[in-house]
Order: structure tokens, then C-alpha cells, then sequence
């Protein structure tokens, strides 16, 4: 085979091979810096170099040792920033490694790996700066075990030379002792300060589109003419998503960040021809920027492009989604629901829809249903994976309103298609003066008017982690995930939600996150609720207590 053949293969075996290199180089160089200097070559080192750059040498060569234990994982990532930062660290430690005791071996092996790594630029293409370059724990604590192994050598180093008959005390007063702790001291507060950044730091996150941006603009007319949006598609609206578009721009894909994570919501929105594109695209920008990308809110009907993208798959809950043509008041299954909106409709409940814009002059009301309806719910306000009240976002769309005896005591916000394949409901709310059964009043206007409308289908929404199974052979999430679905009514009303719905005879379908690797759903998933949450404030907060 030639040369250019082989090409490809060594571009393949590079990222891993510089690591090996880059870790290999900095565990020299700890160990090195950590056992005493041979006593001839640094006596003939001390007749032509000054002291101080001895002793600089040896200080910076230790630090250098753990820098480059770390770039090992920016190596395997492919960070391009990580293999300038290695070629330039190998250089530097193969000249300080003369300058701190002659040591010429320890030079001609960090030049042969700073050769092996300077033709392989190329298989180093993620533009990400070493600022977002994600540090595991695993990593830091090889870095760590490395850092102690080498300060364990030099302890067993000094104690098994001339200094076997010293006491440590008098050994620490030896020069050269003392230049192996400064060193070892050094790369172990360098070690811990990297810890330190590493719990705090974030890769830099893409602008947000809000609706003063022109973007903005261009995801309402693709949602107004999308041939493959759901209702949920909507929240693009919210005003706190980022937004990749495809070439055409014809279609888009919305997503949120938060620290490493990057989460795209539902599948492309747009022409169906564009989105395998898109699914790509985003995949390999977040892969570019060193950020774990996800995709949550996925259907049935993305799996076979979540395969081909070589995606883990879990499932997370089901949705329900009510057939209108088939859905009736009639018959024994519906007799509680009939009774109910029977009784709310004579006690005085009227019920009408506002188009997109028109709730602009009641949106005081609304705000004041609102906050009292939130008085009472954990939480606040949500975003991200579901919307908030925020008067720009509830003008964007029609409002279904529920009056008792005249006043407004509900109301809810519609999440529209425009072919017209199903409705949603967003928000939901509903003030202390509400009739009983008020939900059960409004839902079944809303399937009457939807009908009435054109529309196929009304989605309910989500059941979180219904339909996991708990059989032996599931994967370990899905099982956690069904012990939480049957002892967790503590912390969300699993079982309730998914009741509720039933009694409207709903087609379930299963709803889906998908990531790199198994690994990174745990993380995504936990993100995903903080996202919505808008934090751990958010998830902490709790609803106000009543007079009573």
C-alpha cells in the first residue's frame, strides 16, 4: 500500500495514539521531576547554567507533566486547540528537560513525540477552545493517581539513595529533595485549581433567537407552512431556544444548552426531506463545539434516523393523542365525563376561542388566573420543554377561554398546525373561583371545537415514563424508570396524569431521548428538567401555602 492509501487509516489511529503519547509524556515527566537528578550531569549542568533556570526548569517541567495528562483527553476528543496546546507543551518540556539535569534521554523521547503528533493536524478538526474542553472525573482522578505515583517514587527514590541514613528533615533541606516537593507541590495545586475550574466552567452557548431577532420571523413562517410539524413544534415560540436551520432555510431545528449539554427539542420542523440533513448537522456541531448532544422528544417515527445517526435510544414516557371523529359523549365509558360537563355547563360555564392576537386586551385577566393558579403548583413558571405565561408568547397564539356566570375563571392557550393533523393545548389555567371539574368542562369543548375546526386529532401530551417495562432483561433506566412510575407519586403525580387521560380513550404513543452513547442520557435527562425548570431555584421552589 502506498503512502496516500494509509492516509486515512493513521488520520483513524491518530487521536488515540497522540493521547497515549500526550499521557505517556506527562507521567515522564512527573516521575522525573519527583526523583533526584544524576549527580554527574547536574555538575557539569551547574558550571555553564544558572541556578535559577535549573531551578525553573525543573518547577515548570512538573506543571507541564500534568498539563499535558490533561490534554490527553482534548487529544481523544479530536480538539484541534488541544493539539496545538500538546505540540507546544512537548517542545517546551523536551528543551527544559536539559536545562534541569541534562537529562538528554528524556529530551529525544518528547522530540519523538512531538513528532509522531506535529503530521496529524488534520485528524483534529473540533474547533472548541481548551476553556470547553470536558474534563471527566475519571480523568481528573487518573491525573491525581499519576500525580501520587510519581510523588510515591520520588519518596522511595530519596530514601533508597545517600539520603537513606539522612532524617527527613535534613533531606528536605537538601536541594535537590526540595526541588522534587516544589515540583510535586506545584502540579498538584495546578491539579487541584484545574478541579475547580472543571466544576464551574462551560463551553460557550450559541446566542438565543427571542423575538427581537430577525430569525425570529423566519421560525413563524415555517411553522405556519410545515408539513411536518407537531403541536409541540410551538415552543420554538417560547423565545429561548437556539435555532440551526437548514440550507434551504425551509426548516429548522430548536434547541436549548446548558453546560455541556446540548438538547435539541422534538424532531426538525419543516420539509421531511431536509430533516435526516438537519438530525446531521446538529450532531456534528455540538460533536465540533465538545458538548454532548441529545435529542429529546422523539417519535416512533424518528428512530429509524436516530439508528443511522448511531444514536442510543431510551424511552421516556407516552403520549395521548384523542382521534376527534371517533370521539363521543355517548355511552357508559363517557357517563362521569358527560355528568361532569353537563354539571358545569348548567351551572353557568360558557366556553369560546379567541384568535391568535385577540387575548392582547384581556391579558391582565389571564396574568391574574394565572398567578393564582401558580400560587397553588411547585415550581413556577416552566420553559423549555413547556411554555410559561409571558404576554408576547400567549399572543402568539389562539386562547380557549372558560366564563362562570360572566367571569373569566379559565383559560388555555392552543398550540395549532397548519395542516391541521392535530391541536395541543399549552397552558392551562385556572383561578380559585373555578367550578369543579372545570378541566373535564374545557376539554370537552375543546375536542368539540377541534372537530368543528378541521383538526384530526388533540394531543394531551406527555405521561412521564409510562409504558417502561420492568422485566429482567430491560435496560437498567428503563427499570429505575418504572419503579419511580409506581413509588414516586411523592414527587410527580406519575400514575395520576396517565388515569386522567385514559378516560378519553387516547392512542398512546411512545415518546423517545436519544444521545451518543447510553452513558450521556442520565446527564441529558437531567438537564432537560432543568431546563424547563429554569434551574434548581426553579425546581426547589414551592407553592404558597393558603390562608386556611
Amino acid at each position: 500500500m502506498s503512502a496516500p492509501e494509509l492516509r486515512p487509516a493513521a488520520l483513524a489511529v491518530a487521536p488515540t495514539l497522540a493521547a497515549v503519547l500526550a499521557a505517556s509524556a506527562g507521567v515522564l515527566l512527573l516521575a522525573s521531576g519527583a526523583t533526584p537528578s544524576e549527580p554527574t550531569r547536574f555538575a557539569i549542568l551547574l558550571a555553564f547554567a544558572p541556578a535559577v533556570l535549573i531551578e525553573t526548569s525543573h518547577f515548570v517541567s512538573s506543571i507541564l507533566g500534568l498539563i499535558l495528562l490533561l490534554l490527553a483527553f482534548g487529544l481523544r476528543a479530536r480538539l484541534d486547540a488541544a493539539w496545538w496546546a500538546a505540540v507546544i507543551t512537548l517542545l517546551a518540556a523536551a528543551l527544559l528537560a536539559i536545562f534541569k539535569g541534562l537529562n538528554w534521554e528524556e529530551t529525544a523521547l518528547l522530540s519523538a513525540f512531538f513528532l509522531a503528533i506535529l503530521p496529524f493536524h488534520e485528524a483534529f478538526p473540533r474547533q472548541a477552545a481548551l476553556s470547553r474542553m470536558e474534563i471527566a472525573p475519571g480523568w481528573l482522578l487518573s491525573a491525581a493517581a499519576a500525580l501520587c505515583g510519581a510523588a510515591a517514587l520520588g519518596w522511595w527514590s530519596f530514601a533508597h539513595t545517600e539520603y537513606a541514613d539522612k532524617s527527613w528533615m535534613k533531606v528536605m533541606a537538601d536541594q535537590d529533595a526540595a526541588r522534587a516537593i516544589r515540583s510535586s507541590a506545584a502540579a498538584a495545586i495546578v491539579l487541584l485549581a484545574i478541579g475547580v475550574w472543571r466544576l464551574i466552567s462551560t463551553p460557550a452557548t450559541p446566542a438565543v433567537v427571542d423575538d427581537t431577532d430577525p430569525d425570529f420571523d423566519r421560525v413563524r413562517a415555517i411553522l405556519a407552512k410545515s408539513d411536518s410539524a407537531e403541536p409541540g413544534a410551538n415552543l420554538a415560540l417560547l423565545g429561548d431556544k437556539r435555532f440551526l436551520f437548514s440550507t434551504s432555510g425551509e426548516s429548522f431545528l430548536m434547541f436549548g444548552v446548558r453546560g455541556r449539554s446540548w438538547i435539541a427539542l422534538g424532531p426538525p420542523v419543516g420539509l421531511r426531506e431536509e430533516r435526516i440533513e438537519l438530525f446531521w448537522r446538529f450532531r456534528e456541531l455540538a460533536d465540533a463545539h465538545a458538548a454532548r448532544a441529545g435529542f429529546y422528544g422523539l417519535g416512533p417515527d424518528d428512530l429509524p434516523d436516530s439508528v443511522d445517526l448511531g444514536l442510543a435510544i431510551q424511552k421516556t414516557g407516552e403520549t395521548a393523542a384523542v382521534p376527534l371523529e371517533a370521539f363521543s359523549l355517548v355511552g357508559r365509558r363517557r357517563e362521569v365525563l358527560r355528568r361532569n360537563w353537563r354539571k358545569a355547563k348548567e351551572g353557568g360555564a360558557s366556553f369560546e376561542v379567541l384568535p391568535a392576537g385577540a387575548a392582547v386586551a384581556i391579558m391582565d385577566e389571564l396574568r391574574g388566573i394565572s398567578d393564582a393558579w401558580l400560587a397553588h403548583h411547585a415550581g413556577g413558571e416552566k420553559a423549555f420543554s413547556m411554555g410559561g405565561f409571558d404576554p408576547r408568547y400567549v399572543a402568539e397564539f389562539p386562547v380557549a377561554l372558560v366564563r362562570h356566570e360572566g367571569a373569566l375563571v379559565a383559560f388555555a392557550t392552543l398550540w395549532p398546525t397548519s395542516h391541521k393533523t392535530s391541536f395541543s393545548m399549552d397552558l392551562m389555567r385556572y383561578s380559585d373561583d373555578a367550578p369543579k371539574n372545570i378541566m373535564d368542562y374545557l376539554f370537552v369543548e375543546l375536542l368539540e371545537w377541534g372537530k368543528l375546526e378541521g383538526y384530526e386529532a388533540f394531543e394531551f401530551g406527555m405521561a412521564p415514563l409510562a409504558g417502561l417495562d420492568d422485566r429482567p432483561l430491560a435496560p437498567i433506566m428503563s427499570r429505575v424508570g418504572r419503579l419511580l412510575y409506581e413509588r414516586g407519586e411523592g414527587i410527580y403525580n406519575f400514575q395520576g396524569v396517565r388515569r386522567y387521560k385514559d378516560k378519553y380513550d387516547p392512542v398512546w404513543r411512545p415518546r423517545y431521548i436519544a444521545a451518543p452513547g447510553k452513558w450521556a442520557i442520565p446527564f441529558l435527562l437531567a438537564d432537560v428538567g432543568l431546563l424547563s425548570s429554569g434551574g434548581v431555584s426553579g425546581l426547589a421552589k414551592r407553592p404558597k401555602k393558603s390562608a386556611a
